[in-house]
């Protein structure tokens, strides 16, 4: 059976992408789900829609994020942790923690989002990443206190 997806299906294909599945894959998973339609010229229509009214919205999400990104290039984030001997860290900084500091800060970023390279285990300043977009992703400084 032919059908357009409607999203990005892992191991089948991406937005808008015409595929050939098995008739009871579509009936009883993709089409329930709202991932496909039938690869109709009616359905190609209205899916053409969609993709304009989707293009737009997913226009508007990256504005918002570079504009927060900006915003969020220019800030500090301080995270106070118990300190033991030599400046070591008792635990580690999460990303739930950082995302918390900022929180309190005013910027509401998911803590999925927040991207830390290395396991921060030491006082210090770190760079920090967030993907606040597919292909938006913010750095902003970290500074690890002592509490």
């Amino acid at each position: 059976m032919k059908i357009i997806l409607r999203q990005d299906v892992e191991n089948l294909g991406k937005m808008g992408d015409i595929v050939v599945v098995k008739d009871g894959y579509a009936r009883n998973y993709l089409i329930p789900r709202s991932l496909a339609y039938y690869a109709s010229p009616s359905y190609i229509n209205i899916f053409e829609s969609e993709k304009k009214r989707h293009m737009a919205e997913m226009a508007r999400k990256k504005e918002a994020a570079e504009l927060l990104a900006s915003k969020l290039s220019e800030i500090q984030v301080s995270v106070p942790m118990k300190v033991g001997e030599e400046g070591r860290l008792f635990g580690s900084v999460t990303p739930q923690m950082i995302a918390h500091e900022l929180a309190v800060m005013g910027y509401d970023i998911d803590r999925r989002s927040i991207m830390i390279d290395d396991a921060i285990k030491s006082l210090g300043v770190f760079d920090v990443k967030a993907k606040l977009h597919p292909e938006v992703i913010a750095t902003f400084k970290v500074w690890i206190i002592s509490a």
